[in-house]
């Protein structure tokens, strides 16, 4: 969020132990400021700490008021915490960032900004609006990197992780920079913020006891005693108050001067040798010893502040270090070089002395002495000519000096020439002001009032000026943060979707593991028989257990994602109450198979098909709506669409106020068949909650559409099957008239129309053609049920009936009444074989017909998964056209018509040949008449 422009060096707090190494990467002899550049580089990319003071706006009664606090962010945990000051042992509070939202208002006063949590809200205050913009560009970066920081890495990682980590982080950095967009960062405000920060006084309130706080005293006690004790451990140890590092700060100085060679010590001896390490030591001294009272006096913050500290103190020693050494270098070059300018001196009057040592003759001996007097001659005229050039120079000194000197007063007088005008301006700035605030008490001329109200026209135009930049700084913020938040929390729900699939996909393993494990007691229990052992009585009450059905495991102390209740969602038992115990287990194991099943395509296919009926908006006859509903229409959305498809199949026969109408007559009349209503209402689902609770309403609705429906169609008036259809109707749209109106459709619009009649014409018609197609599409299967003569028809005719309403599980039934409703009865006679199919196998295992019928009583209640059956129905058992559907039916329904023909004339025959004949009494027995007759 920041730019590192403008960023003063002092501002850059690093992590410890990577300053020096940054420090030192161009090596170790000291470079300009204009070359250093580039090794200070790598300071910008060490984190930096988020501390400073703000003011907090909190209290109560007299007490409530703005107050100081020192804040410092803790990166591990997304706090943001503060204290009375940058001293104190103890936080008083802190602050949770990672679900806070920030906001600043235009019309609020100076650097005041919110910090909003879902518990409460915190304002701040910050010293200038560049503080107050440079902490929420901060704490919204720190925010969106906590919530972009990779997760923790796993105890196996994959081999393929290390391949998709460059990529991640390029998208963390690309989504991070993102919030840049709408407000330009702010650069540090010197000395405000930061570490440096700490080392400023704390800001000064008008009374010292407001800005303690009262309802934290207990820490607040516990910061002044150790802020006490630290002090008097510092004044043990023989160390001042942090003022007090006068000698730390003179030591560099003392050392730095050059140190003048000691006329007895040896040209090869180094002259500073011996007092070079006594200044070193006792900076040492001195860093360590101020490096243990800065720790005492952060000791919250060990691992941020105190040792950011450390290292500043540390590189600012080491600075001092490299300027003491390389004003010493200096001075023992300067001092190199006197010395090999007396050692040439020395060694050329060495070379003289030897030449006048090793002359012959006096004469030679004298020649050396003239020559070296004109030498000696030659530097005296040398001297001389220095002396007369130093004087000059001195003299040259002397005018420059006045000249400066001259100049400095002619600026001085241009300064006060300039404090005068400027004076003067002032007192004429003034005088203007006054003029236009406060005018003469004169009447003014109308020109007057037109230039009042032009300036204050000017200064209400300023003032908007101010407003709209405040107010487009605000928006500015604003955007960024609703950005962010709206990044932040995606991030977060694809994280939580993340998780809820692995939490399904464990659950389903789970729920498989424990069908295996039911399955394998069921074979052990089938393979051991009745036999009357211990074995057999650790199975039996392994098998209690089992079945034993504990809704506390539902909602233990782990989380679980969907875990499986006793009743669906429509209300019918998870695990229906058989009282066979081989079934109670059959059905405990199809329970978990249906809910694995559930879990696992929950994500992958349920998720994208509520989305796909979430977006269809609008239902209108097409293919796109063929295919949702064959697919399954989602809870939420199925009595809507159900309405839909069943207002298209009856709005000609609707009309407004007819259902109530037909309720009325009711109640004048009782219908014939209300008596056999009334005994198949308690015969109506018997494993579903609703049409068994003695105080729900399920039972009595459902009476109402029965007698209304008997009313509406006195052709068939009631026939046993059509208080499951109505049943289904009314669970689904929960309203009794949607449910009367659902039922007429499915018998007088879906069905043929005498499939609910005395003879069940149309009924029948189907089971043949059933048989039909199952020899068709299933031939071997078929081979083997007829092998063993058995007949479909006792176990199929129902299906087709109620619409598979006692056949298969909730979860697939009514993905059976999705496509029904709409296409009609074509679909019955897929799902019947695609039945089948599913069980194929399993029905082709079985070698006895009694074996057979047993199997086929519930086999449909053991289908778990519906996308299976769904693939088989629509794609296995293609082609499937209508028009052969068509061609079947009519050709048994005109068989049939001919056998009941048949049958009609040899009942009229027996009928006849009955009346015919008189009845004949035995010999030996009397009438009743004559019996009378004779008494």
């Amino acid at each position: 969020m920041e730019g590192a422009q403008g960023r003063p060096p002092e501002s850059r707090p690093s992590a410890p132990g990577s300053e020096e190494p940054a420090r030192w990467a161009c090596g170790p002899e000291m470079l300009p400021p204009e070359e250093s550049e580039g090794c200070a580089r790598p300071l910008e990319t060490s984190p930096k700490k988020l501390c400073g003071y703000l003011s907090k706006f909190g209290g109560k009664g007299p007490m409530r008021g703005w107050k100081s606090r020192w804040f410092f962010y803790d990166e591990r945990k997304c706090h943001l915490y503060y204290s009375r000051t940058a001293q104190d042992a103890n936080p008083l509070d802190s602050i949770d960032l990672s679900s806070a939202v920030f906001d600043c208002k235009a019309d609020a006063e100076e650097g005041t900004f919110e910090i909003k949590t879902p518990s409460r809200t915190i304002t701040l205050k910050a010293a200038t609006r560049q503080v107050m913009l440079y902490w929420l560009q901060q704490l919204q970066m720190k925010r969106w990197e906590f919530h972009n920081s990779p997760p923790a890495p796993p105890a196996a990682p994959d081999a393929a992780l290390p391949g998709n980590v460059p990529t991640l982080h390029l998208e963390l950095e690309q989504e991070a920079a993102e919030p840049e967009e709408f407000l330009c960062p702010v650069k540090t405000p010197p000395g405000l913020v930061g570490v440096a920060a700490a080392l400023q006084p704390v800001p000064a309130m008008p009374l010292a006891l407001q800005n303690i706080s009262l309802k934290h005293l207990g820490t607040e006690i516990q910061n002044r005693m150790y802020n006490i004790r630290g002090n008097r451990q510092a004044q043990g140890t023989g160390h001042g108050p942090p003022g007090e590092d006068s000698p730390l700060i003179m030591e560099p100085q003392r050392e730095g001067q050059p140190l003048a060679p000691s006329p007895s010590t040896p040209a090869w001896k180094d002259p500073v040798d011996s007092p070079k390490t006594t200044p070193k030591s006792s900076l040492t001294a001195n860093l360590i010893q101020k490096a243990k009272r800065q720790n005492n006096t952060f000791p919250l913050f060990a691992e941020g502040l105190t040792r950011n500290r450390t290292a500043q103190e540390k590189v600012l020693a080491l600075e001092q270090q490299v300027l003491m050494l390389n004003k010493e270098l200096k001075s023992q070059k300067e001092l190199v070089r006197i010395l090999h300018k007396a050692l040439e001196a020395a060694q050329q009057e060495k070379r003289a002395s030897s030449a006048y040592l090793a002359a012959a003759e006096d004469k030679d001996r004298l020649e050396l002495v003239r020559h070296k007097v004109r030498q000696i001659a030659e530097l005296h005229r040398r001297v001389e000519a220095l002396e007369q050039e130093r004087e000059s120079l001195a003299h040259m000194a002397n005018l420059r000096e006045q000249q400066v000197q001259e100049l400095q007063r002619h600026v001085q007088l241009l300064m006060d020439k300039n404090e005068a005008k400027q004076q003067v301006i002032c007192k004429l700035s003034e005088k203007v002001t006054q003029d236009f605030m406060h005018p003469p008490s004169q009447p003014t001329v109308p020109l007057d009032a037109g230039d009042r109200d032009f300036l204050s026209q000017q200064e209400k135009m300023e003032h908007l000026k101010d407003d709209i930049e405040a107010y487009r700084t605000q928006n500015h913020f604003l955007n960024s943060e609703i950005h962010q938040v709206t990044k932040i929390w995606r991030k977060v729900a694809e994280k939580e979707r993340a998780l809820l699939m692995k939490c399904a996909y464990l659950q389903a393993k789970s729920c498989q593991a424990d069908s295996k494990h039911l399955a394998g007691l069921r074979r052990l229990q089938e393979a051991m028989g009745s036999k009357a052992s211990e074995c057999s009585e650790l199975l039996k009450h392994l098998i209690q257990e089992a079945l034993q059905w504990e809704a506390s495991d539902a909602s233990g102390d782990s989380v679980e994602l969907s875990p499986i209740s006793e009743y669906d969602e429509y209300g019918f038992l998870t695990v229906p109450n058989y009282e066979v115990e081989d079934l109670k287990l059959l059905a405990k194991i199809q329970a978990l198979e249906v809910h694995s099943h559930h879990l696992l395509a929950h994500e992958a296919v349920e998720q994208p098909l509520r989305e796909r009926w979430a977006a269809l908006g609008d239902l209108a006859p097409s293919v796109e709506l063929k295919q949702l509903l064959r697919a399954g229409v989602p809870q939420e959305h199925r009595p809507r669409v159900w309405r839909w498809l069943v207002h298209l199949r009856i709005q000609h026969l609707q009309a407004p106020g007819r259902y109530q109408e037909l309720l009325s007559r009711g109640q004048a009349c009782e219908h014939p068949a209300a008596h056999q209503i009334e005994l198949d209402l308690n015969r109506t689902f018997p494993n579903n909650k609703h049409f068994t609770c003695p105080t729900s309403s399920f039972p009595d609705k459902l009476r109402r559409v029965l007698l209304a429906f008997s009313w509406q169609n006195p052709a068939i008036g009631y026939c046993q099957g059509l208080n499951r259809l109505a049943a289904i109707a009314l669970l689904v749209l929960d309203e009794e008239e949607s449910a009367f109106w659902c039922l007429v459709a499915i018998v007088e619009t879906i069905m043929p129309a005498d499939y609910y009649s005395k003879t069940l014409m149309s009924s029948q018609v189907d089971q043949w053609v059933l048989r039909d197609l199952l020899s068709e599409k299933l031939p071997k299967l078929m081979a083997h049920l007829g092998q063993h003569r058995v007949d479909l028809s006792f176990i199929t005719f129902n299906w087709f009936l109620v619409v598979f309403a006692d056949s298969l599980i909730s979860n697939i039934l009514l993905r059976v009444w999705d496509a029904f409703l709409y296409e009609g009865i074509k679909v019955l006679f897929r799902y019947a074989l695609a039945i089948f199919k599913y069980n194929e196998e399993e029905i082709l295992r079985l070698q006895d017909g009694l074996e057979i019928y047993q199997y086929l009583r519930f086999f449909t209640k053991t289908i778990c998964n519906s996308q299976k059956l769904v693939n088989i129905a629509f794609n296995d058992m293609n082609p499937f056209p209508m028009k052969q559907l068509r061609q079947l039916r009519a050709a048994h329904r005109e068989r049939l018509e001919a056998e009941l023909q048949e049958l009609e004339q040899l009942k009229a025959e027996y009928l006849e040949t009955q009346a015919s004949q008189s009845p004949a009494v035995p010999n030996g027995c009397t009438s009743e008449d004559e019996a009378e007759g004779e008494a």
